[in-house]
């Protein structure tokens, strides 16, 4: 059940037996598409790094912390083919001018991307980005404190699912594995879909 606000969330615990550590959002992808292509339950996953290990708390390191959570998981329809990704999609041009973002993390890298993505939720806070080149420098330089919302070229939208028909296929990312490029993206999200501890 996705957390409502207020609520305790996270509890003790270790690795199940089964568990898979992962090192980056990456990492975790590839165990979460392989289980699905062979038809098996996702496991669990151990994060000591990534943009998802960030938004839970996590510093990342060689050890696990000991504290588990339930997460949602962000999938990605794109010219027909189910794609998975823990932390983000990101479909953009070289320059960010034009972008469409869909967190469940709240970091991409060193940005605070998504200020209000939580993994838990329920919701992907999603992006619609159009911005002037000379609207570029200025939201760059507030999105490492997550201070670049509101902006009028920014449309922000938090959904369990969305279609988007961009203008032209941009080049897409999910956990920052490039994955070809798409027009039209549909995202949805998969409410308690797995256990990670940190």
């Amino acid at each position: 059940m996705p957390i409502a606000k207020g609520q305790p969330w996270g509890a003790p615990g270790e690795l199940p037996a089964g568990g898979v550590v992962v090192g980056s959002d990456a990492e975790a992808r590839a165990v979460l598409m392989q289980a699905r292509a062979e038809r098996r339950p996702f496991p669990a996953l151990g994060l000591l790094g990534g943009d998802l290990c960030r938004t839970l708390g996590g510093g990342g390191g060689t050890e696990l912390q000991g504290v588990r959570f339930t997460i949602d998981l962000g999938e990605a329809l794109l010219d027909g083919r189910l794609h998975l990704f823990v932390a983000h999609l990101v479909a953009r041009s070289r320059s960010w001018g034009r972008a469409f973002v869909a967190m469940n993390a709240q970091s991409l890298g060193r940005w605070n991307l998504g200020p209000r993505a939580h993994p838990n939720d329920g919701l992907l806070d999603t992006y619609d980005v159009r911005l002037a080149l000379g609207q570029l420098l200025p939201v760059r330089s507030r999105l490492h404190h997550g201070a670049h919302l509101p902006h009028p070229g920014i449309k922000e939208r938090r959904t369990a699912a969305l279609q988007v028909e961009l203008d032209r296929a941009l080049p897409v990312r999910l956990d920052d594995v490039p994955v070809g490029k798409a027009k039209v993206i549909s995202v949805r999200l998969q409410a308690d879909a797995l256990t990670v501890v940190i």
